[in-house]
Formats: structure tokens, C-alpha cells, sequence
């Protein structure tokens, strides 16, 4: 057992063994991943991604991180986008590198079908298995709130980047007003587990994908954890009221 200790939902447990325990959730849900977001957001999520994509605007010759990239829904969005720039101005293929520490994930991605710029690499956030200054953007979608290291994945970030490259976090965060933030907690505990019941047939590992968004930091928080990191230009934008925020820094 090590000395340090880290939340799974809303229990702290050794911090060794989060990561296992992350991967066994996931493992579990990887093959109604896609639709359970679609089923727990209302189909809102898809908006919060297309414009995270748009924000990143990928461009042909581009090599861009996909951290946490899980089935590719995110990568298949930046493929599309970047191929269509190519289209009409030319230029190199993309290279999107989706990295997601879950082999199941992974693999429920490559079922779906992948587009020619996407590669896949099972990986932890924490040591990205990619040199230094690689990649012109660093994306995490809805990932970084289950690595057990903050910290150090917001530095992974940082290394991997070329200068000048784009850092874009989207994740669940805090509603603005306590009225959202009521409600959205009614909905949170008592609808998105049965749901996961349901649909996944596991309850248990909604239950916890629900706690890890209350354990996660608030938007100013997060903020300052990236500028610790070293990026410059740290801002963040509110989606649905703050229900999910995109963070966004530079390698400057």
C-alpha cells in the first residue's frame, strides 16, 4: 500500500489501486458506452463535442493527441474536420493518436470502424508513451477526472506538446446557479444509476461515473491546476450552465 490516496467516487482508497479499479469500470461499460451517453445527456453531449471540435479546428498535417479517446467519438469528429480543411486547400493527412488506458474501450472503438487518420494505443495519461514536443493539440474529453494523478497528466500534456500547441479539456463540471445544481443532482443520483441498470446492466458503475463528477475540481480550480502544469492562457467555457466546461491553455 502506498502513502498517498485518491477518490474513486466517493471513497478515497490507496492511490495504487484506483487505476484498476477506473479500468474495471470501464471494461464493464465499454460496449454501451456511446449509447449510454446519448441516453444519460439526452443527446446534449454531442453538441459539447461538436463544439470542442470546432474550438480545436484541426488542420490538415496536424498531429493531435486524443487522451482518453476511448470508442473515437471525439477523433472521428477532429478526422472529419481536418480531411475536409484538406480538401480544400491541400496538404498532409492528419494524425490523430488516440491513447486510452482501457483495452476494452479501445477495441469497442475499433469494432465501430476508424477513419484512415486515426491511430489507437492503449496508454496511461500519466506517461504517454510519445516523445516530447510531439503533437499541435492535446484533447481529453470526459477522461481526466478518472486519472488518478491529475497533476501529472496535465504535465504529460504539457510535455508532449510542440510551442505553440493547444490544450483542450472537456469535462463535467459545476452548474452556475444552485438551482441547476439541484436539479441536476436529482438527476444525477437518482436517474443516470437506474439508467446504467437498465441499459448496461450495472448500476454500480454509473453510481461512481456520477460521484467522480461531484470529486471533481470546480472550473477556477481546474484552471489553476493547468496553469501549475505550465500552460499560458488559461481559459474556460461553460456548457449548459456549467454542467460540462471546456478548458483551454497554450504551450507558450
Amino acid at each position: 500500500m502506498s502513502n498517498t490516496s485518491a477518490s474513486f467516487g466517493f471513497t478515497d482508497v490507496d492511490a495504487s489501486l484506483k487505476a484498476g479499479l477506473v479500468r474495471g469500470v470501464f471494461d464493464r461499460v465499454a460496449k454501451n458506452y456511446d449509447i449510454m451517453n446519448d441516453l444519460m445527456s439526452g443527446g446534449v453531449h454531442r453538441l459539447w463535442k461538436d463544439a470542442v471540435a470546432a474550438r480545436l479546428n484541426p488542420q490538415p498535417g496536424e498531429v493531435i493527441v486524443d487522451c482518453a479517446g476511448g470508442t473515437g467519438d471525439m477523433a472521428r469528429r477532429f478526422a472529419k474536420m481536418a480531411r475536409s480543411a484538406q480538401e480544400r486547400r491541400g496538404g498532409p493527412d492528419a494524425t490523430i493518436n488516440i491513447v486510452d488506458y482501457n483495452a476494452e474501450m479501445i477495441m469497442a472503438g475499433i469494432e465501430r470502424g476508424g477513419e484512415p487518420e486515426i491511430t489507437w494505443t492503449v496508454g496511461d495519461a500519466q506517461r504517454l508513451p510519445l516523445p516530447d514536443n510531439y503533437a499541435n493539440a492535446y484533447v481529453i474529453s470526459f477522461g481526466i477526472r478518472n486519472v488518478t494523478d491529475i497533476d501529472a497528466a496535465l504535465r504529460e500534456a504539457r510535455r508532449v506538446l510542440k510551442p505553440g500547441g493547444r490544450f483542450l479539456c472537456l469535462e463535467f463540471s459545476r452548474p452556475v446557479t444552485e438551482a441547476l445544481a439541484k436539479a441536476y443532482d436529482a438527476y444525477s443520483f437518482k436517474v443516470i444509476p437506474q439508467v446504467g441498470e437498465w441499459v448496461a446492466k450495472d448500476r454500480d458503475a454509473y453510481q461512481y461515473l456520477v460521484e467522480s463528477i461531484r470529486r471533481f475540481p470546480d472550473q477556477r480550480t481546474f484552471a489553476g491546476m493547468i496553469e501549475n502544469a505550465g500552460f499560458k492562457r488559461v481559459t474556460y467555457t461553460n456548457f449548459t450552465g456549467g454542467v460540462a466546461a471546456l478548458h483551454q491553455g497554450w504551450a507558450l
